[in-house]
């Protein structure tokens, strides 16, 4: 068994092994301080003899190094070499899985039956997958990262240990996932547990109330590397959610450059806003609402006098008579089908007003609506609306459809003024 020493050790960076085996360029030491790819925490990145590692996994029970095919020779067996784990990228690592840690801490405290259904490492972020009792929103992803903010501000102490199986479960409100977080167990019935130590402080803010007996701020079975201290982790940024899956949450978050890239870019947007709106970053909710009655106010505005242009516009149709009735017939420019019902409405009600109109539409998609009076539409062998929009989509081609007083076509393959000579002359 090699089993990596990363976990208990994560500060060590430079090591010297005895090279066990090799198949190709695969690299067993007799032990190692680089970090096997394990429950969402990426492999570590490193040298062995100057050689780059490109892989690191476990196999049976090994520790497997894959080197770089172009970097590097292969060490041969009974060998000593010098390996080195890169320091950038473990930090990364370790303040990324500390702070999914600390994350979920906070939604202990503001989630109902919480769950643990696993992480990830990338590059750039990381994300948590929560199972909750209701999906998280806006206001509970603000709140997430501002607890876990102050958890790290409150520079509460990680520590971890390896204690057998059954008193791992027995302890109080663990997340255990075996299938997540497989690093956790050793292979016999031992398993790494670790802990953030809870809020310390007078007024709690992070962690409830403070004092000696302040429970953990998070417990957990889990085999990834860890900062000594949440103040390491440095400012964590949640960046967006998503949902997976039935139940199940997927909260993304940023550590390091990338959190703090985000967060200017966050806050360059509110001052941008705010200078737009002339308000006070804080006030930028009721500017908000206040812009946005505005909008809906412009936008009745805007539909009452879209609604009296169409139909004045019908009201200079030309009339003829077809089928028995009058119709009046002709073209509208800049609006569509649905545009026209209540304008059409509108005039049919009027005393002057013909039986039926039908209207077509400009542009690089005609199309026809036909409207009739409810009560021509009523009288025996009156006007049918879906009759005459039929008659056009079988003459022009397209496709559509209605009732007796209301129906509509698009897709007409003709001229609009070669449809309303049709309609006219029909």
């Amino acid at each position: 068994m090699t089993a990596s020493r990363a976990p208990a050790e994560p500060d060590v960076r430079a090591f010297e092994a005895t090279v066990e085996s090799v198949d190709d360029r695969s690299v067993v030491l007799d032990e190692t301080y680089f970090y096997a790819e394990s429950g969402g925490q990426p492999a570590d990145r490193g040298t062995i003899d100057g050689t780059l590692v490109a892989d690191v996994f476990e196999r049976d029970g090994r520790v497997v190094h894959v080197l770089d095919d172009e970097s590097g020779g292969v060490p041969a067996v009974g060998e000593t070499v010098s390996a080195m784990v890169d320091d950038a990228f473990r930090r990364y690592c370790t303040r990324a899985h500390t702070a999914s840690h600390v994350l979920y801490g906070a939604a202990r405290r503001t989630c109902e039956d919480l769950g643990y259904a696993g992480f990830d490492i990338s590059e750039t972020k990381v994300r948590v997958d929560l199972t909750t009792a209701e999906p998280l929103d806006d206001t509970d992803l603000v709140e997430l990262e501002r607890l876990a903010n102050r958890a790290v501000w409150d520079s509460l102490p990680v520590s971890w240990e390896t204690m057998p199986e059954a008193e791992a479960r027995a302890l109080d409100g663990i997340a255990f996932n075996t299938k997540t977080e497989e690093g956790a167990m050793s292979g016999s019935e031992a398993v790494r547990v670790v802990t953030i130590d809870g809020v310390r402080g007078a007024d709690g803010a992070a962690g409830g109330p403070g004092g000696a007996d302040a429970p953990p701020w998070d417990v957990a079975a889990c085999g990834g590397t860890h900062v000594r201290n949440t103040s390491d982790i440095g400012p964590i940024s949640v960046l967006d959610r998503s949902n997976p899956g039935e139940g199940v949450t997927r909260v993304e978050f940023a550590v390091g450059p990338t959190a703090i890239d985000h967060e200017a870019a966050v806050h360059d947007a509110a001052l941008t806003a705010a200078t737009a709106l002339n308000a006070r970053i804080g006030d930028l909710p009721d500017a908000v609402d206040r812009l946005r009655e505005r909008a809906d106010d412009l936008e009745a505005d805007l539909q009452t006098v879209t609604t009296d242009l169409l139909a004045a516009r019908l009201r200079e149709f030309a009339v003829v008579d077809a089928d028995g009735a009058t119709w009046g017939v002709g073209t509208v420019d800049d609006a569509s089908p649905n545009d026209l019902r209540e304008p059409a409405q509108r005039v049919l009600a009027a005393a002057d007003a013909p039986d039926a109109i039908a209207a077509v539409g400009t542009g690089d998609a005609p199309f026809v609506v036909a409207a009739v009076a409810d009560d021509a539409a009523g009288a025996d062998d009156g006007p049918d609306a879906g009759a005459v929009v039929e008659a056009v989509t079988d003459e022009f081609g397209g496709g559509g459809g209605g009732g007796p007083t209301f129906a509509q076509g698009g897709g007409l393959d003709a001229h609009p003024e070669a449809v309303v000579a049709w309609l006219r002359e029909r």
